[in-house]
């Protein structure tokens, strides 16, 4: 298995990047490129040993930047780290695609280097939600590719996720249901509407409207929104997950008594700080696009880069982009 890592992308690059690759080299045995500028990569492969690693760098001149505007960087910068990567994809060099760099930039990349899956309308980013589901988490998407939709387009979100969370999540038959202000049928706006009739006429799990407070609960294993929605469900998440963390801190930290509870309790604290962390999920997987991408958080650190590798392999080895080939024609 065979990923290129964009060795330029995300806030601590090259460093962390280089970092993550080598310990999923390491510790996966996966055989990593890494697409960027020579020498500033080469500088970070230095610092680790190795000898025997299946690591091999490419250089690439140009860097996509977080704050360029995405297409036009895109089309610029023939020679960015990006682009290149993407190339190696397209002719068949590599098995899969990560990036923790500008994730508009992944997205114009993937659609001017890779295009649609034929059939597809529109890509989809999606991620792995933490819910008390059996197998502790659901598949979100879209989470930011399209904030304006049609019902077409949520039908194939749906799709796609549905094949995700069943090749690489292991989870059988997963129920589908979208995300509405509302659990009854006939709740929701336009979009959502007229989006049910088509879910309910395809052959996918679907199990109906789910409000905001279902997805962590677990009422399905794949909740489908426009990408505007789904962003705004994302950052209210990371965002509340780290205030309760920290004012839980707080207070345990502030009395002795507390201290002494909080030794007995550390490693379920541990378990919780775990199942929150987005650095453990690795990445988000761009569907709908011919080839596997996975872009991950501009924040990531090691850990999370080497996950987003894992997260990379085990989708190109699940062979999800033929499963939503197939499945266009199997599910609707």
């Amino acid at each position: 298995m065979k990923i290129v890592v964009d060795a330029m992308g995300g806030d601590r690059a090259p460093a962390v990047v280089v970092d993550g690759a080598v310990q999923a080299a390491r510790d996966l045995g996966l055989e990593i490129v890494l697409v960027g500028q020579r020498d500033a990569v080469q500088a970070e492969l230095d610092r680790h040993d190795t000898a025997g690693l299946p690591l091999t760098l490419v250089h690439a001149s140009e860097v996509i930047e977080m704050h360029e505007h995405p297409a036009a960087a895109v089309k610029a910068k023939k020679d960015s780290s990006m682009v290149v990567g993407m190339d190696l994809i397209k002719q068949h060099e590599a098995d899969a695609f990560f990036t923790a760099g500008n994730s508009g930039g992944a997205l114009a990349a993937a659609l001017f280097r890779l295009g649609r899956i034929r059939g597809i309308q529109r890509p989809a980013l999606s991620t792995v939600f933490p819910s008390q589901t059996p197998h502790g988490h659901c598949f979100l998407l879209d989470i930011g590719a399209n904030t304006d939709c049609k019902p077409e387009y949520l039908l194939q979100f749906a799709l796609m996720g549905s094949v995700y969370t069943e090749r690489v999540l292991g989870v059988p038959n997963p129920r589908v249901a979208i995300l509405s202000n509302g659990e009854e049928e006939g709740k929701g706006n336009q979009l959502v509407q007229d989006t049910v009739p088509l879910l309910k006429a395809s052959t996918l799990n679907f199990v109906g409207n789910a409000e905001g407070k279902d997805i962590p609960w677990g009422l399905a294993d794949v909740i489908v929104t426009d990408g505007f929605t789904g962003n705004v469900v994302i950052k209210l998440a990371e965002g509340v997950s780290k205030f309760l963390i920290d004012v839980l801190k707080q207070e345990i930290t502030s009395r002795t008594l507390s201290k002494v509870g909080a030794l007995l309790a550390r490693p379920a604290f541990d378990e919780i700080k775990r199942r929150l962390d987005y650095r453990e999920y690795g990445g988000a997987p761009l569907l709908g696009v011919d080839g596997v991408v996975i872009v991950g958080h501009g924040r990531s650190d090691a850990l999370a880069i080497r996950n987003g590798i894992r997260v990379a392999a085990k989708t190109a080895e699940n062979q999800v982009l033929e499963a939503i080939k197939s499945g266009l024609a199997d599910y609707i």
